[in-house]
């Protein structure tokens, strides 16, 4: 069974930060994209950023590019997205998922529950 543990997230102050986690069991880490959406209120759900943690290649959408980094930790099966410069719009329940394809999808193969993030001005 495909387990995720989500942390990290909470309530921030605009220009503010935030890092959250993503631990992933129950797949071989290596064969999977790892990455976040985010869903907010009335808006369509989001591919945030990815990870391939075979080769280190990263995405990000435009919105975040140049304020977030995610990184991987192989060893553990962890995946980190650190949230910089956080702007009100950020806000949003922030979802992990694993995606056998080369970049997260709407079609994941595997969803977490997601984490709270809320950014105020």
């Amino acid at each position: 069974e495909v387990q995720f543990v989500e942390s990290g997230g909470g309530s921030v102050q605009a220009g503010g930060s935030l890092r959250l986690s993503c631990a992933v069991s129950g797949l071989t880490f290596r064969d999977y994209t790892i990455g976040w959406f985010r869903q907010a209120p009335g808006k369509e759900r989001e591919g945030v950023s990815c990870i391939d943690s075979s080769d280190g290649s990263t995405y990000y959408a435009h919105s975040v590019k140049d304020r977030f980094t995610i990184s991987s930790d192989n060893a553990n099966n962890t995946v980190y997205l650190q949230l910089n410069s956080l702007k009100p719009e950020d806000t949003a329940v922030y979802i992990c998922a694993a995606d056998r394809g080369a970049r997260i999808s709407s079609g994941a193969d595997y969803w977490g529950q997601g984490t709270q993030v809320t950014v105020s001005i």
